[in-house]
């Protein structure tokens, strides 16, 4: 299993992308893989060939109609941790608590 975040934008498409990024989050959410998508990331956690199969789908179709594409990823690769899209973030959270 692994997290992967990552940033998929058109390159030369103008001063707003929100339309193509649009097409690349809802390829995401129809995957049915658990995603979360923020103001700099996307991330989803699954297997390593279903994540980047989605990654991969996504940023054809940001990339329609454009001549290139910017694709940053970044990946927590954990085999067998399953529920860290939110494991994570509860840990920090627990730890913030009780620091208080």
């Amino acid at each position: 299993m692994a997290l992967f975040a990552f940033s998929v934008a058109p390159l030369g498409a103008g001063e707003s992308v929100t339309d193509q990024v649009a097409k690349a989050v809802k390829i995401v959410r129809d995957s049915g893989l658990p995603n979360r998508t923020d103001a700099m990331f996307t991330t989803i956690e699954g297997e390593w060939d279903e994540c980047m199969d989605v990654i991969k789908r996504a940023s054809e179709v940001v990339g329609e109609g454009g001549a290139r594409v910017s694709l940053v990823i970044k990946a927590d690769i954990r085999p067998v941790h399953t529920g860290e899209l939110d494991g994570k973030v509860e840990r920090v959270e627990r730890v913030l608590d009780t620091s208080s």
